[in-house]
């Protein structure tokens, strides 16, 4: 293998990279990213950024890097098709040859079809970072569409500047599609003490120069909007080159496409769930390391191992730190420990534990999950104390 190619310059793609020179690959290696500049973490945007503006503190790597290791870092160049018959990558007037090619395309910001949705700002580019750091220079009325990760961090900072925010979530909680019941409360509660106005069950119908109207009729002014309403998968790529495509680029325990020559790894990829078997797509820096590090082992020694890795999730918000490990269903059922921590049980199995605060016992949880035995019997005969499980 003399070629490999790699779409996406974000965390997972550079890890590709990173991870192939590491197992002992030499051949040419490619790096396309569409945004200018080097890669750079995003996580940090709807947070520390937003109130340091260090734009070189977010860095993954020095420009230095690159070089030394001999990764064609090219910038601000979106591919247009793939050729997997020839086995080429074309961009506008530019080709890339691969031997192998790996997509680590990301996701984009969805964009719900809400009238006036245009005049909304955005947080998922440090352009839009920096955008919006230049707008809050003096004081705003900040609307939120969107009670997830992002809204609420952004809300959070904002807050923490002396912005009036108000959040208007569709659903009946905050970040339902990743919590249980009992953390979107704690982070209800907390957003109420900061002084956030929380409208819950009630979503933008309209997008105005007066700020946003909600489907309840109630009026929001505000001086900016921000959408953050969720992501949508760039699996575009992938389907018009003949990939399955079912929300992001669907690849198997190996993360292997269809095409024995293409692997696709992070946001944009849909892989079994190594504990039920049911096709997820995580939205998690660490599952994209972890992916690049798999896929890396798989081309250059060929370890033909599944992927398996506990997954984990965290979000800074005030001074609340939420950590997630494990994956939870939404109907999943729920046990509250004194401390706080939240077990989250499918059946008979625990499926994710949820704290805020307590690191130590995320980081029992993740080494529980990962072992043999997470049954709720198992787990109750020690009251859910993983030391007792060491």
């Amino acid at each position: 293998m003399d070629r490999i190619v790699i779409i996406g310059a974000g965390q997972g793609g550079l890890q590709a990279a990173i991870s192939l020179r590491q197992e002992g690959y030499t051949g040419a290696l490619t790096l396309i990213g569409g945004e200018a500049g080097l890669p750079y973490q995003r996580p940090p945007l709807s947070k520390a950024y937003l109130k340091s503006g260090d734009a070189a503190a977010l860095r993954l790597r020095p420009e230095s890097f690159y070089d030394k290791n001999a990764v064609e870092l090219v910038t601000e160049t979106w591919v247009d098709r793939i050729d997997r018959a020839g086995r080429v990558v074309h961009a506008g007037d530019r080709s890339f040859a691969y031997d192998h090619l790996i997509l680590a395309t990301g996701t984009r910001n969805l964009r719900p079809p809400i009238p006036g949705a245009e005049r909304c700002l955005d947080l998922r580019t440090l352009a839009d970072a920096q955008t919006l750091r230049t707008v809050l220079d003096s004081p705003k009325r900040c609307a939120v569409i969107g009670g997830g990760f992002i809204g609420l961090e952004f809300a959070a900072v904002a807050r923490g500047l002396g912005h009036d925010v108000t959040v208007a979530e569709a659903a009946p909680r905050l970040m339902a599609r990743v919590v249980s019941p009992e953390i979107s409360s704690y982070f209800k509660d907390l957003h109420k003490r900061l002084g956030t106005v929380l409208h819950l069950g009630d979503p933008a119908a309209e997008v105005t120069g007066a700020g946003m109207v909600l489907k309840s009729g109630t009026e929001v002014a505000a001086d900016i909007v921000l959408m953050a309403a969720g992501v949508v998968p760039n699996a575009e790529l992938a389907g018009e080159a003949g990939l399955e495509v079912n929300n992001g680029v669907v690849v198997n325990d190996r993360l292997l496409t269809a095409d024995p020559d293409i692997s696709a790894l992070g946001d944009c990829a849909v892989f079994p769930d190594p504990t039920t078997g049911r096709p997820v797509r995580l939205e998690s820096v660490q599952a994209a390391t972890d992916h690049a590090r798999l896929i890396a082992k798989r081309l250059i020694k060929g370890e033909d191992m599944p992927y398996a890795a506990v997954p984990w999730f965290w979000s800074d918000q005030a001074d609340a730190k939420l950590q997630i490990a494990g994956l939870a269903a939404p109907g999943d059922a729920t046990h509250r420990r004194a401390d706080g921590a939240i077990f989250r049980f499918a059946d008979a199995r625990l499926s994710a534990v949820e704290t805020v605060n307590n690191a130590r016992t995320h980081m029992q949880a993740r080494k529980a999950l990962a072992g043999p035995d997470v049954s709720r019997a198992a787990l109750a005969a020690v009251d859910y104390d993983f030391a007792a499980l060491a």
